[in-house]
């Protein structure tokens, strides 16, 4: 668990450093950015936001699961769910915001708003693609506890503790895209 949470305070000195390179960027080029901002579609971002903002609370759902001993659903009602079902639907709302990011990128490319295309779409792209690979990452890790969890003969203390180490990465992924979004789509 010690290890998890310095690895993610490096995460978050290699998060800052997008952050100061967006910032950086678009101060020597406010024109630049107010134009390709302008393509954004800020409300299907927001909905996408609010898909992976409440994959977190799903997460802590099956973190409290976890806690409790609790793998698997003791019946088919949600509010019996054990950590696996809380997992799962974790796992299938970071897939849609991986899902509508693509579709995102698929949409701006159209517009002409690609990697190379100027200093914009470079930062734009680097900024969203990595948390995107961060994302996918949880999402391999949701799956690993899953699988762990099916795997063992006793759901005990080690398998409560994987639950709650990879909260912590979701958590932390679904804050960075917040901060991502305000400065990115929220900022003019």
């Amino acid at each position: 668990m010690v290890g998890t949470i310095v690895w993610l305070g490096s995460e978050v000195m290699f998060f800052a450093g997008l952050f100061a390179i967006y910032f950086s960027l678009r101060s020597a080029a406010p024109e630049l950015w107010a134009e390709q901002s302008s393509l954004l579609n800020v409300p299907f971002s927001l909905v996408n936001t609010m898909i992976l903002v409440s994959s977190s609370f799903t997460c802590q759902m099956g973190v409290f699961a976890a806690e409790k001993m609790r793998p698997r659903s003791t019946s088919g009602h949600p509010k019996d769910w054990g950590m696996v079902e809380w997992f799962f639907l974790t796992y299938a709302l970071g897939a849609i915001f991986v899902s509508g990011q693509i579709y995102e990128y698929a949409m701006l490319v159209s517009e002409g708003v690609t990697l190379s295309s100027d200093s914009y779409g470079s930062v734009f792209y680097f900024t969203t693609g990595f948390h995107g690979l961060h994302v996918t990452a949880g999402l391999i890790a949701f799956l690993l506890v899953i699988g762990r969890a099916y795997a063992v003969k006793s759901f005990g203390h080690k398998e409560a503790t994987s639950a709650i180490v990879v909260s912590y990465y979701w958590h932390f992924v679904d804050v960075v895209w917040i901060g991502l979004f305000v400065v990115i789509y929220v900022l003019k």
